[in-house]
């Protein structure tokens, strides 16, 4: 559920900036006919400027979600793996696990839970571009 709702919060960003662009163009077309000829640069480079820094804004957004959302990623797919492989851990062994055994046994599943490839071919379908 919660990897759900990051999801939803990153495809919220891009139609968020797309609306926001469209209503800052809509403003300087209202804008510079009604200006002095001479205050035209000014205002057309003050306008630059303002979308430039709401471009950063919604990048540096946009790059702190897919961070929150690849760890939700990772954490997801280290407890897929953990949940299926700790009870061969028991039938493995035949015997009765010990604390440590099953500690060492859970951080190896965690090394080798194939998140960080998953997460290799994840990442370039959410970046930002």
């Amino acid at each position: 559920n919660e990897m759900k709702d990051e999801i939803n919060r990153i495809n919220q960003v891009l139609p968020t900036l797309l609306r926001e662009m469209n209503e800052e163009i809509y403003r300087i077309n209202q804008v510079i006919p009604t200006i002095n000829v001479d205050e035209t640069t000014e205002a057309i480079q003050q306008w630059i400027r303002s979308v430039i820094r709401r471009i950063d804004h919604y990048k540096t957004e946009h790059k702190a979600l897919l961070k929150e959302a690849t760890t939700l990623l990772e954490l997801a797919l280290w407890k897929a793996n953990l949940d299926d492989n700790e009870g061969g851990i028991i039938e493995q062994e035949g015997v009765r696990t010990t604390r440590g055994r099953r500690k060492r046994a859970r951080k190896e599943i965690c090394v080798t839970s194939g998140a960080s490839i998953v997460i290799k071919h994840v990442l370039p379908f959410l970046e930002l571009k």
